[in-house]
């Protein structure tokens, strides 16, 4: 099979599938070694986690991120425009995982976990909130450094555009 036949069949290269390949294989290997410990409570772990996220959790970042297009739908577009959205999304999904995952710790409410991790309980709140200070600064340094260079983009392609062209938008 060629390349490009590869290409069209898959949709990725090769190295994608491979990934993909290995990252279901982990996943498989640690869901036969917590099934082997306690199945049951593995069990009730997925289809709680399941319905946590696809009933709470889902409508309420759905909700969110409606808001959020739509509360900034209503300005005035000027050209160039980037897509923001996923420079909002990207820290907020990823400062969610970490609450998700933490959130004994960040709420101090470890009282199951005492000293796992050997530092004091009342730090973790400040460091997740430090995180996800840093986790939206560096996507807003990374939408502010792609809009400066669409905008030089287009002021190059006005600048090179023969009068009386139309430029587009």
């Amino acid at each position: 099979m060629t390349m490009t036949r590869f290409l069209r069949w898959y949709g990725s290269g090769p190295l994608h599938l491979l990934v993909l390949i290995c990252s279901f294989a982990l996943a498989a290997y640690a869901l036969v070694r917590l099934f082997a410990i306690n199945p049951l409570e593995v069990a009730i772990w997925f289809v709680g986690a399941a319905i946590l996220h696809d009933l709470i959790l889902l409508p309420l970042y759905s909700l969110a991120d409606l808001s959020a297009r739509a509360v900034l739908r209503h300005r005035p577009a000027r050209p160039p425009r980037v897509p923001w959205i996923n420079y909002l999304r990207v820290p907020t999904f990823l400062s969610g995982v970490l609450l998700i995952v933490w959130f004994p710790l960040i709420l101090d409410l470890s009282e199951l976990y005492p000293s796992a991790a050997r530092l004091p309980e009342n730090v973790y709140l400040c460091r997740w909130l430090a995180i996800t200070a840093v986790l939206f600064g560096a996507s807003g340094l990374a939408f502010a450094i792609k809009l400066r260079r669409v905008r030089r983009a287009t002021r190059l392609k006005q600048k090179h555009a023969a009068p009386g062209e139309d430029t587009p938008p």
